[in-house]
């Protein structure tokens, strides 16, 4: 991936490296739909973990993945480490899902996932992401299908997320 943003809108997510405890390459969700979010422990997060957590249960067998990125960019909502930031998800919400280190989302320092991200599906804030659980849905090509604001809820999209898996029964 080169330098330029115009760079970001070609491949896909699949072509990204990202850090659990060590690098991970997401060419590992290849024929998965992804949900993507970055999330805050201090923020909204009732609601939003415990629907993520009830998608996750409901579609994983069915090909669903979510991919959690902790960010701290807003109002500092994800203070701690990134360790911390699993282990409350982990054991507030019993998420299953991964919970990545923590990124930048925004800025000349945001994660190349989350500039491919944001350069396939602008928003209302064009290529910034404006909050807490903003969520992208990618299908099994590891391409953008749609982006969804921090309002928003996990399980408004479940319409979506069957679409994407082909299970609209």
């Amino acid at each position: 991936m080169g330098n330029s943003s115009s760079s970001f809108t070609e491949g896909s997510i699949h072509d990204f490296v990202v850090k659990v405890c060590q690098d991970v390459s997401l060419d590992i969700y290849k024929g998965k739909v992804l949900l993507i979010v970055n999330v805050a422990s201090q923020w909204c997060t009732n609601s939003n973990y415990t629907e993520l957590a009830e998608l996750y249960t409901q579609f994983k067998d069915k090909g669903l993945e979510i991919l959690a990125f902790p960010c701290n960019q807003f109002l500092k909502q994800e203070p701690g480490s990134s360790q911390d930031a699993e282990q409350f998800a982990c054991a507030r919400f019993n998420a299953e899902f991964p919970i990545f280190h923590k990124v930048k989302v925004n800025g000349a320092n945001a994660a190349p996932v989350y500039k491919f991200l944001k350069s396939n599906k602008k928003g209302h804030f064009g290529g910034s992401i404006k909050w807490n659980f903003t969520k992208f849905l990618v299908d099994r090509d590891g391409h953008v299908i749609n982006r969804y604001g921090t309002t928003t809820s996990p399980v408004a999209i479940k319409g979506d997320i069957q679409k994407a898996l082909g299970d609209e029964t």
